[in-house]
């Protein structure tokens, strides 16, 4: 092989490593639109809110927590969380700004569970680019702004809908909702209603959550219908 033909090799390797690391670093870079799950982020950089409500009888069937489960309680949908979203993925744990105790008395009663406060705002309220108090403050404005229908309240029997139905109801308990505002997702092989998200704007605006949501929530609830179990 003649010495010109070796450099041209040469150079010719040493470019297909260079690309081949570019993408490794840009596979490993936390992108702020359209980023995987699990990536961090920067606080206040994502596109909307989204508010989680657990149907606490799904959560206590399988699960025996002495607060939210205890006998008597007859919760419903109780909060999970107000997580900031992209178009595509979330970010997560965006600084380690500690949660004030002062703060974590004031508002834990939000949760169905005391303890619950101290994992949402180190993974969530971290990237709302919000003080502490402020994060949680909006958490109960946005969680008390949707109307939760009737039907499913304090059902003392279990409530079959399909998505459609589930939708329909919210957005007559909610005059001027968006459209895909609230999304249920399931368990058990889309069987059992797990929880919804309630797509709000920076601004507490109603907006449609995002069709990367939108596909979840019509893969987890895959079946014809799903059940909410009975309040107990």
């Amino acid at each position: 092989m003649s010495t010109s033909q070796s450099v041209s090799r040469l150079g010719k390797l040493l470019l297909i490593a260079l690309l081949a690391l570019g993408g490794a670093a840009e596979a490993r870079r936390p992108q702020q639109q359209g980023g995987a799950a699990g990536v961090d982020g920067q606080p206040g950089q994502f596109d909307y809110y989204a508010v989680a409500l657990s149907w606490s009888p799904s959560f206590c069937a399988t699960r025996n927590d002495p607060n939210q489960c205890a006998s008597g309680r007859r919760l419903g949908f109780v909060l999970h969380g107000l997580w900031p979203q992209w178009q595509k993925g979330y970010p997560q744990s965006c600084s380690t700004q500690p949660l004030p105790a002062a703060v974590r008395a004031k508002y834990a009663g939000l949760f169905p569970s005391p303890g619950l406060i101290g994992h949402e705002w180190p993974k969530h309220g971290t990237c709302s680019g919000l003080e502490p108090a402020a994060y949680f403050e909006l958490s109960a404005k946005l969680q008390k702004q949707l109307a939760i229908p009737p039907q499913f309240q304090a059902p003392s029997a279990p409530v079959r809908v399909s998505i459609a139905e589930f939708g329909a109801a919210f957005q007559r308990a909610n005059p001027g909702l968006a459209a895909h505002a609230v999304l249920p997702f399931c368990s058990g092989g889309g069987r059992f209603l797990r929880e919804l998200h309630a797509c709000w704007g920076k601004d507490g605006a109603s907006l449609s959550c995002s069709a990367d949501e939108l596909k979840r929530s019509n893969r987890s609830c895959g079946q014809d219908s799903f059940l909410l179990p009975s309040v107990r």
